[in-house]
């Protein structure tokens, strides 16, 4: 877990944790220098958890990373501090992907957490596992919808969001390029549809597994784009073209020429004509041409799946994969 200026929902969220049926548990927690009493919360469970106290904020995928090299189980859980488990979330997840060994990540079902409403565990659904548009935009399956069942066959997705996903340590080991499981160059956001492509690529198969639930706060929509701070659009704009630089190939961005470029004009227009504090993001990118060029290397060198097989992936609906039987 990676924590910054987290303090108004971490103790619920450690506490959801600590409540987990599924045992054992090992917590490593990153701090990036909060300084709005988390670090006071966290004190509390250092004699539970392995705390990292850093001095600076280092990006939520650094801190992942670290967090990662430090930890010893099979499976590696993901979480942000303002998600609340169901007690046998990660058992739930565990028990759906452990018979499934080309299974690398899993994801449960989040609904939205409103924490300032009366009921706050709603049955709105915050994500079901991210899927991609033709024009390269990813969104979360289900995502505002009101839960009614229509989720609940375990299937394959593309990817995980971040906010609580399950990696097998197998899959990380494989997946990370210059030893970052998270690209570091991503610092927030967009990190996981990242991590999930590149998987894909190398053929690691992410489970939703609908049993295993929890609530997660929602900040960061497409629709709020105008409210968001400037830090949260700027990042977002520049790993946009990160992923893809590293992870599309010449013939799949062919297929999607034309909504992935009319996308991509979109953006660059808002960027220099709407709102000029963001052409500074397109810039960074083309800064980090040379590190892109290098890791784009790198894992098209080692990819194991055609692109036949991942265009399905890029569809105009949330593409759904075969539904997984119990392993016999």
């Amino acid at each position: 877990m990676t924590t910054y200026n987290s303090a108004g929902l971490l103790q619920r969220c450690l506490e959801s944790i600590y409540a987990q049926t599924h045992r054992p548990l090992e917590l490593i927690i990153v701090d990036n220098a909060s300084t709005d009493g988390t670090r006071e919360i966290l004190a509390k469970f250092e004699s539970q958890a392995k705390i990292i106290y850093n001095d600076a904020n280092i990006g939520f995928a650094a801190a992942q990373n670290a967090a990662a090299q430090l930890a010893q189980g099979d499976w590696l859980l993901s979480l942000n501090p303002d998600v609340f488990l169901n007690p046998d979330f990660i058992a739930q997840a565990i028990a759906a992907a452990e018979e499934h060994p080309e299974v690398g990540a899993v994801c449960g079902k989040l609904l939205r957490w409103k924490p300032d409403q009366p009921s706050e565990f709603s049955q709105i659904i915050d994500s079901t596992g991210i899927y991609f548009l033709p024009n390269l935009r990813h969104l979360d399956r289900g995502a505002k919808e009101l839960d009614q069942g229509q989720f609940e066959t375990s299937e394959y997705v593309f990817g995980a969001t971040g906010a609580a996903a399950l990696y097998r340590n197998e899959m990380v080991q494989d997946v990370a390029v210059e030893g970052e499981f998270f690209d570091e160059h991503f610092f927030a956001y967009r990190e996981d549809a990242d991590l999930a492509w590149r998987a894909q690529l190398l053929g690691w198969q992410c489970l939703y597994a609908p049993r295993a639930v929890a609530w997660h706060v929602r900040r960061v929509t497409p629709e709020r784009r105008e409210e968001l701070p400037l830090a949260i659009n700027w990042h977002s704009i520049k790993n946009r073209f990160l992923m893809r630089a590293k992870n599309i190939s010449l013939p799949l961005y062919a297929r999607l020429f034309f909504p992935a470029t009319l996308r991509d004009a979109q953006v660059i227009a808002y960027c220099l004509l709407l709102d000029r504090r963001l052409a500074s993001a397109l810039m960074a990118v083309w800064k980090l041409r040379h590190d892109l060029r290098r890791k784009r290397k790198i894992i098209q060198s080692r990819r194991r799946v055609p692109d036949n097989q991942l265009l399905r992936w890029f569809s105009t609906r949330p593409s759904r994969g075969s539904q997984v039987e119990p392993a016999r």
